[in-house]
């Protein structure tokens, strides 16, 4: 078996961990909180990101390495990243998160990533005020609208904010699901945006459990209710982008209904939080594979903050390109593990695969040869990917 390691120039910054402190926690609802990380000041800049991004968060929970994903919540301030964690049914790290973690505490935090940012482009990074200074002329106007259930609301917090105060013409239509008033999630602060911004914000708080005054703002959102949403209250011809922020099924309703009414895709961001499809992840290092010694294995080599690695992968396991390189390196990227998130994205450079899932990569990326690697397997006996690219 091959494996080895080569060293070569360093390209570009990749996704890596740093350990910051908690700096606090604070209750949202009663199964979630807000978590606030200090950034050191030697870390301020490979911390800035754009509103609607995410960092992965690594703890040792009960002796066993768990990673996870949250999307960032706040507007860019320098110095601090915060996200918002909701307790989920099961959930390892949200459950810890919720009950045990506290002020002092440090988590490794990977720096920000993700692509569920607005293509408006009036915001940037640490210094928002100042790009909208140069961008704002262009988007006067712009008018978007968003559909979220749950924490899905965590991005959009942070792309409301940014692009409403950026603008003083740009509006926003906002659909919260919730089960209860309850669980709305920032429930303040969304009360805060309707008022300083009284005539270009729009919240519709749709609850599944509690009855509203409105029979269209009580239920689950089906795809009836969906409709009666996008005929009577949201101005679909007017709007120029779409953020879904959600569980699978809502998403994928979504992303149909407005495809049918002929919304360009490119207009519609979208990021998921759970698939729909409960897997259990290979492991965090690696599942435990052999090549075979008769010969038959996939030839897999690949890329990595300027290194190059092989490893022989058995045909009869197979395995994903994630996790043959896991073996190899450690510190290749990865959050969820499940074709979410897009931690593990790289560029295929040669060879063939196919692709299980993908609820990460724009069309133009996976037109362009990137893939999923927690989702990709060889087909032809050598692939070669690329993470720097």
């Amino acid at each position: 078996m091959s494996e080895t390691i080569e060293a070569k120039p360093a390209a570009k910054r990749r996704g890596a961990f740093n350990t910051l402190e908690v700096s606090e926690v604070r209750k949202l609802t009663s199964d979630s909180v807000e978590v606030t990380f200090a950034v050191p000041e030697n870390l301020v800049d490979d911390y800035d990101y754009l509103p609607g991004q995410y960092v992965a968060v690594r703890a040792q929970i009960n002796g066993h390495e768990v990673r996870r994903s949250y999307s960032i919540c706040a507007d860019p301030k320098p110095g601090e990243i915060r996200v918002a964690i909701k307790k989920d049914m099961g959930g390892v790290f949200s459950t810890w998160a919720n009950e045990q973690l506290k002020v002092g505490d440090v988590l490794d935090v990977m720096n920000p990533q993700g692509a569920f940012t607005s293509k408006v482009n009036i915001t940037s990074m640490n210094n928002p005020e100042e790009l909208a200074r140069q961008e704002v002329a262009k988007n006067k106007n712009v008018h978007l609208v968003a559909f979220a259930a749950g924490s899905g609301i965590t991005p959009i917090m942070s792309i409301a904010r940014a692009i409403l105060r950026a603008s003083d013409t740009a509006s926003m239509d906002l659909v919260y699901a919730n089960r209860s008033s309850m669980d709305v999630m920032f429930a303040e602060e969304l009360g805060d945006l309707k008022d300083k911004y009284p005539s270009r914000v729009a919240i519709h708080h749709v609850l599944s459990r509690e009855q509203r005054i409105s029979p269209l703002m009580s239920g689950r959102i089906d795809q009836d209710k969906l409709e009666e949403l996008l005929d009577h209250v949201i101005q679909v011809n007017s709007a120029d982008e779409w953020f879904l922020c959600g569980p699978f099924e809502l998403v994928q309703l979504c992303r149909d209904t407005l495809k049918e009414r002929g919304v360009d895709e490119s207009k519609v961001r979208f990021e998921l939080f759970t698939t729909g499809k409960p897997a259990a992840p290979q492991g965090q290092q690696g599942r435990v594979v052999k090549a075979d010694p008769k010969g038959d294995n996939y030839k897999i080599t690949f890329n990595l903050d300027g290194a190059s690695g092989e490893v022989e992968s058995p045909m009869s396991a197979n395995e994903t390109v994630l996790n043959a390189a896991l073996r190899v390196r450690p510190d290749v990227p990865f959050a969820c593990a499940g074709g979410v998130c897009g931690t593990c994205r790289a560029k295929v450079t040669g060879g063939e695969f196919e692709m299980e899932e993908n609820f990460a990569l724009e069309k133009d990326e996976v037109d362009a040869g990137y893939v999923l690697t927690c989702q990709t397997r060889p087909t032809s006996k050598e692939l070669s990917v690329d993470f720097d690219a």
